[in-house]
């Protein structure tokens, strides 16, 4: 699919219609439907299997593989009209985003038919597992091995903070093996069944209000065949970054979708309630907020739109420093939309009723995963700005 017209900053008519047909079909559902969904310890199984029926889940997959054959842009612009309509699927950041776009550029053909069709209609959906307890942030510093034995591999470590891993058929493990030559450590992807004997996972308990559930993994000398390693053992971080920006991207998406909800219950809400003989959001008190928290996402959306285009024109380096100041700003925009979203309800903004607060959790997630806004700032002061390295 296009993503931009020639002459304008806005997206395509085809990209604009997929926007309203994503949020036709989400807005069947809704967010009272989600969190209930949510708080009551159930999945949103229905609406992720009907969105994939629709072509909507591996839209950015080729065709050749079940997808729609469209860009990052496209299955980001399904991830925020989603969050629009109060039903963030957490799992669009990293099955089809992540796992498909690793899959589809760096697997064989014969991992490329294996996995890719299930990412697309709903039923193999792939879990990314890269975080680790004592690594954080610093990717580099995984302890996660891959060793061979035979025609074998064996995986041995533990990861952390790795999402919907029960709803997942597969997890796409980010490891280490040994280059010989070195004696050093390389990082290599691996597709591992979530009932492989050794793999274990533990719920984490959250304040998030989310269907989808955080894990700790557990590898405990999972063996796997020769196939399971994707694209090229010495392909190093290449192949780990590919996957990457569009998470940065869908984060972004992530976010922005969740500020748009706010600020449209906030402003529905401003315009409904009244106190002193006039509706609330006459008074710029409460109207000023809200048009900023518009404005600051509106910018978020556009820098994403361009992060998009530029992964989808093949331009990494320029897409990774465009991807990463989207996510930023998105995760900003949405913090300051929720927060504002919250203080135009008062009292009401922190019940369950009316569903705000609920929100600031999720918005507030954002500085953190799958990157945080620290790590972005040292990002771009070192590669846009050419200041010294700071970690």
């Amino acid at each position: 699919m296009t993503d931009f017209t020639e002459s304008t900053f806005t997206e395509s008519e085809e990209r604009q219609e997929l926007r309203r047909q994503v949020a036709k079909l989400a807005k069947g559902y809704g967010r009272d439907w989600f969190v209930e969904r949510a708080r009551s310890g159930e999945k949103t199984t229905e609406l992720w299997l009907e969105i994939a029926k629709a072509g909507y889940l591996g839209i950015n997959i080729p065709e050749e593989y079940g997808g729609g054959g469209g860009g990052i842009g496209d299955v980001a612009a399904v991830c925020e009209e989603l969050a629009a309509q109060g039903c963030p699927l957490l799992m669009m950041v990293v099955s089809p985003a992540i796992c498909g776009t690793v899959i589809a550029r760096y697997g064989t053909e014969e991992q490329k038919q294996q996995w890719l069709p299930g990412i697309c209609d709903g039923t193999a959906t792939m879990a990314f597992a890269i975080t680790e307890p004592d690594a954080g942030t610093n990717s580099h510093n995984i302890t996660t091995t891959a060793r061979r034995d035979g025609d074998e591999w064996v995986l041995k470590g533990q990861k952390i903070y790795i999402s919907g891993v029960d709803e997942a058929a597969n997890v796409l493990v980010v490891a280490r093996t040994e280059d010989a030559r070195t004696g050093k450590l390389k990082p290599c992807l691996f597709v591992v069944p979530t009932d492989a004997a050794g793999f274990d996972y533990t719920a984490i308990p959250m304040e998030i209000v989310s269907p989808e559930k955080q894990f700790q993994v557990f590898i405990d000398d999972v063996r796997l065949p020769r196939e399971a390693l994707v694209g090229d053992e010495d392909g190093g971080l290449v192949q780990l970054f590919a996957g990457l920006n569009p998470e940065r991207i869908m984060a972004a998406s992530f976010s922005t979708g969740l500020a748009r909800h706010a600020i449209a219950k906030a402003s529905a809400y401003a315009k409904e309630r009244t106190v002193f003989r006039a509706p609330i959001g006459s008074h710029q008190a409460i109207a000023h907020p809200l048009a900023m928290a518009h404005i600051e996402n509106e910018l978020a959306r556009l820098m994403t739109q361009k992060a998009s285009a530029l992964v989808d024109a093949g331009d990494e380096m320029a897409a990774g420093e465009a991807a990463n100041m989207a996510k930023y700003a998105a995760a900003e925009a949405a913090v300051h939309a929720v927060d504002a979203a919250v203080q135009t309800h008062g009292g009401n903004g922190i019940t369950q009723e009316y569903g705000m607060a609920g929100l600031l959790v999720a918005a507030r997630a954002g500085r953190i995963a799958p990157v945080s806004r620290e790590m972005i700032l040292n990002f771009v002061a070192m590669h846009s700005l050419g200041l010294p390295k700071s970690y």
